[in-house]
This record gives C-alpha cells, structure tokens and sequence, in this order.
C-alpha cells in the first residue's frame, strides 16, 4: 500500500513592496551629501530596482524608504500637482529643502559618473501647492503705459534675476527673449506687494512658462541656477565691462571679446583698435561715469544748466527728464530737455550754452548732433531709437561744492579731487514739439515701448517723440507748456 507523501504547504507569494530591493553591501558611496529616492509610480517596481542598482554601483546613496535623510527624489513621467500632493502626504519636515527632480538629472547624472549641476529643465516645480491661501492679486494691464508703478520696487529678487537675463539675451542679439525678460520684470515691478509664491502671479500678464520656472527656482533656493551661470560667464562679464566704456556698444565689445580682450588695458593697448572720440573720453573718465549718478548731484548739475541758460535768453526753459523725472534716487547720467518760445532758435541756445559751459571750464567732453527734424518727412515709417532734434551728450565736471551734502563717495576710490565728471544729455526740441519730446525722454524705455505699442494697436495711432498721428491725419492738441502763462491758446500739432 502506497504511503501519502505529506508535502510542506504552499507559501503565499508574497507582493512586492516599494523599496524590496535593499541596499548593495560593499559598494564604496562615493557621493555621501546625495541621498537620492526613487518614485516608483509611473516607473515600475523593475525599472526603480534596476536604476537603483545602477545608481549604487557608480557610488551614489539610493534610499529605500522616503524620510528627511533623502536630499534628491527623482520621478519619471509623473505630473507635477499630483506628485507634490503625495509627497507633501508623507509627512517630511523639510520638504522645501528637497531636489524633485525629474529623471533627466538622473540619467545626465549617470552618464557623467557624478551629481551634475542642477538646472532649471531638471525640476519638477511645485506649481499648486496645498498652502494658506494668497490674496487676490490686482488686475493688471499687459501695457506698462496703463500700470500703476511706484520707485518701490517689491520684487527686486525676481526682477534683478530678469534683468540679467534680459541683458544676457541683448549680447547674444536674442532680442525676442530679451525683450520677454524686460517685459516681465516692468510687470513685477508693478506688483503692489512681495510675491511669496508663484501661484499668486497666475493672472499677471506678461509672465511665460521661462520667467515662471526662473521666479520659483528664486522661491524654492534662494537663487537661479541659469542666472548663476550667467553671472559667472567669462564672455557676460567682459561684454559688461566693455559696455560699461562710454560710446562703446555691445557689437563693438563683442568684437573685443572675440578678438582675445579682457580687459580694458588690453582694449587700450591693442595697435589694431582705433578709438573714436567718444570711447577716448569713455577710458578717459571711465572710474567716475560708470559711477551712479545721485539725485542731489543731478540737482546740482540742473541748477548749472538753468543759470547758464538763463544767461543766454531769458525765454530758455530747461527741465530734468529721464529717471530722476520719476522719481529715482539713482541714475547712470542726467537728461535735460532744452528750449524757447523764439522758434528756430533751439538749436543756437543749445551750441550758446555748450560754448558758455567751455568757457566756465566744466566741459570735458561734447558731441553735438544738428537737428534733422522736418514735419515734412513725418511719420516716419518705423519707430526710431534716437529722435530728430538737435542734442549735445556731454561730460561736465561737476565740484563738491556744488552738490548739497556733497558728491558721493565710492569706497575705495576717493583720490583727494574735489569733482567728478557726469555724463550729461541735452536735447532741444522745438516748444511745438515739447510735449511729445518731454513724453518720450521721461521713459522709461518699456513704458515708452508700451505706449507706442498700445497708441499703434488700440488706437490705430502712430506715437513717437515728434508727435502723435492718426489714420485721418486730423488736427490734434497738445496740453501747453507749463511756461505758458501768457493767455496763449495750446499748442495745435497737425499730424
């Protein structure tokens, strides 16, 4: 009789769980400041388990279970609402200090062998997240002709960080982005209070996904990665340097660089390069104009104008424009608008003033361009940088004496002078043709850009510093000038 043969019960096949995979014994860490974990949703409990074998054997600490020790969680095709909702579910303490990245640091990463540099295209941002809940941020126009803008500016960490990039773009001749990056910050600027997340910018216009991604990097670390990197590129750093030289631009500092220049010594030196009179007065009285220019300097400097203008013709009107005009206390220079009711007599007060300013020995430097305004050639067809009216850029010497409190002082570079030279701007525009001159030389340059832009497409009206036309070629006023107390009636300006 056959005996039974008694077998041991079937175990149950156990499921496999998240992080079975354990750690490999014996394999050096060559990395230990990276704790990574790896997401298995969307990647699979095979795939998670071979790159993280992967990941060991080229010496980096892959965690099984996620706690506060992991410093890098990598995710793979997993969207990002969805995977910070998880993640803020699981308790960590110092979420906000944790990498998500996306599998794209991962595999760069291991291909080099090494952690690589985190960039922007490598994190996962946190874009909705489950905080206390923003207030309502105000409406505002896409034009900055139509913003309210105070000198206070809330977000400077963010608009800094545009701005660099915005010039970055301008050397490379990338003028789409640089212009996206300009148009941004005016936005931020804007803005009536800190942003403290980049959800609360969700209704602000002018903000695309490249500005999103650069403001929350700012948010999350304190900094941006791709601004860092600009920041301490070699060819940014000397076209900066190169630009910093008055009458040089960025082709001409372009052209330098790529010649082997580094620095302005070597641009001096250098038997191949000619400068013009422009740049010679730039190297010149470099140390003191590519210092900023202070509010009560450019006071001082309008008083001296004023007086020696009014020395001339008693008609003259003279008025401080540019950035100081709205209200900043800093400047890279100084801009005056110049002219008289005696028309056609602009431009000879202009030449009268710069000869009495020689004479009084304060003039180190002018280059005068003549008028070539004509109403019989506007419109022009497209919009102009540099207007048609008749104007001197200047350098003048301006003394200690002259400025109440003093001229500033720049650590470091006090060298026992009682003056400074300043760079200057003097235009002179017909008083027709004020208005639209003193509209166009206040700025600043993207609130003059909007206003163009919004005259041209909501208006069907062609704006610049000569005047303003419509498709009718109607007969349009201008508000008077202040000095116009005479009883007068406005001044008409036929388009």
């Amino acid at each position: 009789m056959l005996q039974a043969t008694m077998l041991p019960p079937m175990r149950k096949r156990q499921k496999r769980t998240e992080g079975a995979e354990g750690p490999s014994f014996g394999v050096e860490v060559k990395f230990p400041e990276v704790r990574l974990y790896l997401v298995e949703k969307k990647m699979g409990a095979t795939r998670r388990g071979f790159l993280a074998q992967l990941a060991r054997a080229k010496g980096f600490l892959v965690e099984d279970i996620l706690s506060d020790q992991v410093t890098h969680v990598v995710s793979e095709q997993n969207q990002a609402p969805g995977l910070w909702a998880w993640l803020r579910g699981r308790g960590l303490k110092n979420l906000s200090a944790v990498h998500v990245l996306d599998i794209s640091w991962f595999t760069d990463s291991m291909k080099e062998g090494r952690p690589v540099a985190l960039e922007a295209r490598h994190r996962i941002q946190d874009i909705l997240p489950e905080a206390s809940p923003h207030p309502p941020m105000v409406e505002l126009s896409r034009y900055a002709c139509k913003r309210r803008t105070s000198t206070e500016n809330h977000n400077e960490i963010f608009t800094d960080a545009f701005e660099v990039l915005a010039e970055s773009y301008e050397f490379s001749q990338c003028d789409s982005q640089c212009l996206a990056f300009r148009r941004a910050a005016s936005v931020l600027k804007s803005v009536p209070c800190p942003l403290q997340h980049v959800g609360a910018a969700a209704s602000l216009p002018c903000l695309g996904g490249h500005t999103r991604a650069v403001m929350q990097e700012i948010l999350q670390y304190g900094q941006s990665c791709e601004v860092e990197k600009i920041l301490c590129n070699d060819r940014y750093q000397m076209l900066k340097l190169f630009t910093s030289v008055f009458g040089v631009g960025p082709k001409t500092a372009e052209k330098w660089y790529r010649g082997g220049l580094r620095t302005l010594k070597d641009a001096l030196e250098d038997p191949s390069i000619e400068l013009n009179s422009m740049q010679k007065a730039g190297f010149l009285h470099h140390k003191d104009i590519s210092q900023s220019v202070s509010r009560a300097e450019a006071m001082a400097l309008g008083d001296i104008l004023h007086e020696t203008a009014l020395g001339i013709s008693a008609h003259a009107v003279l008025v401080l424009t540019g950035g100081f005009r709205r209200g900043k206390a800093f400047g890279h220079d100084v801009d005056f608008l110049l002219s008289t009711p005696e028309k056609g007599k602009e431009e000879i007060l202009l030449l009268s003033l710069v000869d009495s300013l020689r004479r009084q020995g304060i003039l180190l430097y002018c280059d005068h361009h003549t008028s070539t305004f004509d109403i019989n050639n506007m419109p022009g067809v497209s919009f102009e940088a540099m207007d048609h009216f008749a104007k001197s850029f200047l350098i003048l010497r301006l003394y200690d004496s002259q400025v109440e409190g003093g001229l500033q002082r720049v650590e470091g570079q006090d060298d026992g002078r009682s003056w400074r030279a300043v760079r200057v701007d003097v235009v002179t525009p017909p008083m027709e043709r004020y208005a639209f001159a003193l509209l166009g030389w206040t700025g600043s340059r993207q609130f003059e850009r909007d206003l163009r832009r919004f005259a041209r497409k909501e208006n069907r009206m062609l704006l610049d510093n000569h005047g303003l036309w419509d498709n009718t070629k109607v007969l349009l006023t201008a508000p008077p000038h202040p000095a116009q107390t005479d009883g007068s009636s406005p001044l008409v300006l036929l388009g």
